[in-house]
């Protein structure tokens, strides 16, 4: 057994935080709005090595929204890194408001990270068997990609993920509309 190995990933939303704070978790990757208080279940938690970022889950420019950036691509592929450094087994979680788009792109650039020899579609079925909702947020995905060099594997398999997802769970398509993630749901439909 390796001596820097993530022996068990979770995702999750704010309110399924205190669900987690017995299960010997390590490390957390947290993902929040800019102006979102930071959760109160941290404070009973045992001690755990965190890192916080703050942009909004949106994938175009718009008033008041702070958009992910490739800086904080960096910022979660250094985390990884900073992860497998420490001995021992660990537990990351990664969360962000509902557990379903910023924290999935976040698990998935992780693994990517981790594991290159995985294809994008390994990947994201990773991701998908860690977390069933999900819907990763496309723009954080397309500068992963760049980041690792994936010239295009993971955005493509992101998109087949899209496609099966708005089998499995109909209404998303209609919910990220609403958003305004529409560009998300059409490349699910693109041929």
């Amino acid at each position: 057994m390796s001596d820097h190995r993530i022996a068990l990933l979770t995702v999750c939303g704010i309110a399924e935080l205190p669900e987690h704070d017995m299960r010997g978790v390590t490390d957390v990757l947290s993902i929040l709005d800019p102006d979102m208080p930071e959760p109160e279940a941290f404070a009973a938690w045992p001690a755990h090595r965190r890192h916080l970022l703050r942009f909004n889950d949106q994938i175009d420019p718009g008033p008041n929204v702070v958009l992910p950036t490739e800086r904080d691509i960096v910022a979660i592929l250094d985390y990884g890194r900073g992860i497998a450094a420490h001995p021992g087994d660990k537990h990351l979680l990664v969360h962000c408001h509902m557990g379903m788009s910023r924290s999935t792109a976040a698990m998935a650039t992780l693994i990517a990270q981790g594991e290159p020899h995985l294809s994008g579609d390994d990947v994201f079925s990773r991701v998908h068997a860690i977390r069933a909702r999900t819907w990763p947020n496309s723009l954080m995905v397309r500068m992963a990609d760049a980041a690792l060099d994936r010239n295009g594997d993971l955005v493509e398999a992101m998109r087949r993920l899209y496609g099966r997802q708005l089998i499995n769970f109909p209404t998303f398509g209609q919910s990220l509309r609403a958003i305004g993630r529409g560009a998300e749901v059409d490349m699910a439909i693109a041929p």
